[in-house]
């Protein structure tokens, strides 16, 4: 795994280029062609950034 973040800055950061990536899978999807196992997929990232998010707030609680 890799090393934890606790710069804020850092943090930011890290959640703007999760979700700018996760634009640009959104972004390059075809409506046509995306099945379930994509779909879940867009899911999981989504649930990645939620969970990041917690860990980082979690953080700075502390």
């Amino acid at each position: 795994m890799g090393t934890a973040i606790n710069d804020k800055n850092k943090q930011i950061d890290f959640l703007k280029q999760k979700l700018n990536m996760f634009l640009d899978m959104l972004d390059a999807i075809d409506p046509e062609d995306t099945g379930l196992e994509d779909i879940d997929r867009m899911i999981e990232v989504v649930d990645e950034l939620e969970s990041k998010c917690r860990e980082f707030n979690h953080r700075e609680s502390e």
